[in-house]
């Protein structure tokens, strides 16, 4: 198609961590390389992230408060799992987290808990506090790892997908909204991962449940290769290898899990420039969903096939900009829907989409405030499956604000 700190019953393991007896004198604290989560935009991750020494190891702890406004044109008229409607504008957080975590060692782990929100182009925009119950719930990440030695490691729990060029959570990205090809792909999983990493070339593969059914029916898995300081190539991706029906399952159920994306298959490319002022991460994503006649109504598949350009200059210290380009299309004949033997992963089969997204940053440390414009138009949409209220406007338009920090 995916972070957040543990204050609710964090300090009472906190309290247990500092009450341990602690290490010896003479080792080394606090000096782990921190990689997760991820930052691949213009907000960099904090470089001295808070560590408490204890007796189970140096702890971690991080964190994101971050606020979003917008407007938009054209708010789809679907209604969330608890009748929420999509507003033509909105306040919120879009980020209200903290993470802690244990990065070194043979037993390491990750939790990452709080509210979240995933502007997404082309998709209804929900509150936070709706998406984050149902979604993933607050703690939408947590897992433990075993550091087998320095090239391998297994890792187990609820993870972000191994899927995509474009992160989870919003200060993680060049942009505040995600792209046309991200809704394609999954966000979390459940599951078990492989991990290796040798020199420039590092690996993963996993078997989960897909777009969080709760069923391990998906294997995921990616590999990278850094061609030198600079140039980095990669592909990633995944499929099912048994089928799933959420459609038996209530709307907040599917709200996370969407039947057909639950049968599909995914595949992305992706390369990454990076160096002085320059980020330029080209990557072309294919996705199919499978054709079960008789299964969860449609008789026909689709295919989608899209390309994105995420790139980002900095200018000084304090300013950068960065923008994206995308297109992204899906296969079938326009106006045989889902019900008549068609199955609708876009705007209806055989419909199209072109999205243009420009945001100027700027930082002070750890504080950041950016603004956004985005564009989406769609072609041969199928009515009822466009935008507005009744589905058949062809664009929308938005322009956002975010501001907070990261610690």
């Amino acid at each position: 198609m995916g972070a957040l700190v543990l204050f609710v019953g964090g300090s009472a393991l906190a309290a247990d961590m500092l009450a341990a007896s602690p290490p010896p004198l003479d080792q080394e604290h606090c000096k782990a390389a921190i990689s997760t989560p991820t930052f691949g935009g213009l907000i960099k991750a904090n470089p001295n992230p808070a560590c408490i020494v204890t007796g189970l190891g140096d702890i971690y702890v991080g964190g994101a408060v971050t606020g979003f406004a917008y407007t938009q044109t054209n708010a789809f008229g679907i209604l969330s799992p608890s009748a929420e409607q999509d507003r033509f504008g909105r306040v919120d957080f879009s980020n209200l987290q903290g993470w802690i975590q244990k990065a070194d060692g043979p037993l390491q782990f990750y939790v990452h808990a709080g509210l979240y929100s995933f502007p997404s182009l082309g998709l209804p925009l929900y509150s936070a506090f709706e998406q984050t119950e149902s979604l993933f719930g607050p703690i939408p990440v947590a897992f433990g790892k075993w550091q087998i030695n320095d090239e391998w490691s297994i890792q187990a729990g609820r993870m972000v997908t191994n899927i995509g060029s474009e992160l989870l959570f919003t200060y993680q990205n060049l942009n505040i909204s995600r792209g046309l090809l991200f809704n394609q792909e999954n966000f979390i999983n459940h599951g078990v991962q492989v991990n290796y990493a040798n020199g420039p070339f590092a690996a993963a593969l996993a078997v989960t449940d897909g777009l969080y059914s709760g069923e391990l029916n998906w294997v995921t898995g990616f590999a990278t290769y850094k061609l030198n300081d600079a140039n980095t190539i990669g592909i990633n991706g995944g499929t099912h290898f048994s089928d799933f029906d959420a459609s038996t399952r209530s709307p907040r159920f599917q709200f996370a899990t969407i039947n057909s994306l639950q049968n599909s298959s995914i595949i992305s490319v992706n390369y990454t420039y990076a160096n002085g002022p320059w980020i330029i991460s080209p990557y072309f994503q294919y996705t199919n969903v499978a054709r079960k006649e008789g299964y969860f109504s449609p008789i026909e598949g689709a295919e989608t096939w899209g390309g994105t350009l995420l790139a980002g200059y900095t200018f000084t210290d304090n300013f950068a900009l960065a923008g994206r380009l995308e297109y992204i299309e899906q296969s079938g004949t326009r106006g045989v829907v889902t019900g008549r033997g068609g199955t609708s992963v876009l705007y209806g089969p055989g419909s199209s989409a072109f999205s243009f997204t420009i945001t100027p940053t700027f930082t002070w440390d750890r504080y950041f405030l950016r603004g956004e414009f985005a564009t989406v138009q769609a072609y041969d949409v199928t009515p009822g499956f466009g935008f507005g209220r009744d589905g058949t406007k062809r664009s929308q338009e938005r322009y956002l604000v975010e501001t907070g920090f990261t610690f």
